[in-house]
């Protein structure tokens, strides 16, 4: 079995998915949204990275994906975006909770969408509902929250690849050969 933890980095809300992986099973663990609307930047970032840690301390993921940053119309907006992604980014990374070794992926919307909808144009409302069926829950999941989720779903049908492409990156290291990239998507 391995955690994938999901994130949907943003400045006033972050949503979270934790999702387990067993051979082709997917089973739901825990999902929601991190608010932060009312407080300056430097407190949101830090409520951000002091969340997502207490995650990882229920949850503990072996493997993580985030949402890569799309360019936006507000560069505002876009700043704001990528350093809740850094928080997010920091605090997955980070080792004081314990030693990890934790695989990060990184995910554009398009392939997040292609992979859980397989429209990679596909509507908020269409990713929310398949994540609730491909998880099997009750009811369907908050926007952020579905978002999120949709991400570790992604993360968990491209993990076999992202693993081969990082044994490959790895002895190509040691044997001096040429290193393969993951396609429209980077690995930490």
């Amino acid at each position: 079995m391995t955690i994938i933890l999901g994130i949907d980095p943003g400045s006033l809300i972050t949503g979270y998915g934790v999702i387990s992986v067993t051979g082709n099973k997917l089973t739901y663990l825990d999902s929601g949204c991190i608010r932060v609307a009312g407080k300056e930047l430097p407190q949101r970032l830090q409520q951000i990275y002091l969340d997502i840690r207490k995650i990882m301390e229920q949850y503990p993921p072996q493997e993580a994906a985030i949402e890569q940053v799309f360019m936006q119309q507000n560069a505002g907006s876009a700043l704001k975006l990528g350093q809740a992604r850094g928080a997010a980014i920091v605090a997955i990374l980070a080792d004081n909770i314990a030693p990890n070794n934790i695989l990060l992926a990184e995910y554009s919307a398009r392939q997040v969408k292609q992979a859980v909808v397989g429209y990679g144009a596909a509507a908020k409302t269409q990713v929310q509902q398949m994540v609730k069926t491909m998880l099997n829950l009750p009811k369907i999941p908050q926007a952020d929250a579905a978002d999120a989720l949709a991400i570790a779903i992604c993360h968990a049908h491209s993990r076999t690849s992202v693993h081969a492409i990082i044994a490959a990156e790895q002895k190509s290291k040691t044997k001096s050969f040429r290193t393969l990239k993951f396609r429209n998507s980077r690995l930490r």
